[in-house]
């Protein structure tokens, strides 16, 4: 295991370091400068601010000097608002898109597997029809278009929740229901989907020759089995449900990274755009290993195989 750890550990700071350089050089290779919008500024104090930024020097040069920062964990100063660096945005933005983010992963998860589980053991049944309807709907809807309808009706219309800004749980109904609803229909049906294969293995028929009740033999038995398939997309849903922030907090003016990103790309802001990136990317890496680790442990075989490979 140590052996395992320790190689997707480099695998991993290669990952980075390859997301790093690609989107360092595709940045300084679009066309134009951050203060190509400064129209009042004269092209004297636009020379100043790009020597002051460093974006004089070579590519190389600029290059070299940003990884050197990024092992310092050192973002650059924004280049829109000096008097912040980008370690402050993050700080101040990263909480705000972490609790969205992980209160919808957690709704998403959890009423994805009931919904799957209770539409295979009423298969073919009205609870099936009904629970694969609702996913099918949760897939083909984008969540930018289910945030404005859900605006439009139950904030505007019904005035049962506030339309946006982010204060308090109440707050977090819409945003949440808005980003958990596709994953929740992806989870739904590939548990639904595994939990019919597995209700027909020998092991869950021995279970109910012994008398077991339906509830032992669901979750004690059968469920473990069947989130295999769900655990092994859990680090793409969970990448979709952090950058899929970015457009939500947009729309309901929360005041998370969505804000500066989508902002800092508006405004050419390169160190808000590389840093936001990167510490993303970062994240993402870490949540696809905790994801192949816990496919580990719910599937004895894989180290079976391991231990016999040796």
């Amino acid at each position: 295991m140590a052996t395992y750890l320790i190689k997707r550990f480099f695998a991993m700071i290669v990952t980075l370091w390859l997301i790093i350089t690609l989107t360092f050089f595709l940045m300084h290779a679009l066309p134009g400068s951050p203060f190509n919008d400064e129209r009042n500024t004269s092209e004297a104090v636009q020379k100043n601010l790009i020597a002051h930024f460093n974006l004089d020097q070579p590519v190389s040069v600029q290059y070299i000097e940003y990884l050197k920062s990024i092992v310092q964990f050192d973002f650059g100063p924004s280049i829109k608002k000096s008097s912040q660096t980008v370690n402050d945005l993050l700080g101040r933005g990263f909480p705000v898109s972490f609790e969205l983010g992980m209160v919808t992963l957690v709704v998403a998860i959890l009423s994805g597997i009931l919904l799957g589980v209770l539409a295979a053991l009423k298969h073919n049944g009205v609870i099936d029809y009904l629970a694969m309807t609702i996913a099918v709907l949760g897939i083909s809807v984008p969540n930018f278009v289910l945030a404005t309808l859900l605006i439009q009706q139950v904030a505007v219309n019904w005035e049962l929740l506030p339309v946006a800004t982010w204060k308090s749980w109440r707050h977090m109904v819409l945003p949440t229901l808005a980003l958990a609803t596709g994953p929740m229909a992806i989870i739904a049906r590939l548990t639904r989907s595994s939990m019919l294969e597995v209700l027909t293995q020998d092991y869950i028929l021995t279970a109910k020759a012994k008398g077991l009740t339906p509830f032992k033999i669901v979750f004690k038995h059968a469920l473990k089995n069947a989130l295999l398939p769900v655990v092994t997309v859990l680090g793409a849903l969970a990448a979709g449900i952090l950058t899929g922030t970015f457009v939500i907090e947009k729309i309901f003016a929360i005041p998370g990274m969505g804000k500066y990103f989508v902002d800092s790309i508006n405004n050419r802001d390169y160190p808000v755009i590389m840093g936001t990136t990167i510490f993303y990317s970062a994240l993402l890496i870490f949540l696809l290993f905790l994801v192949d680790v816990a496919y580990g442990i719910l599937d004895p075989r894989i180290k079976l195989h391991k231990k016999e490979g040796r």
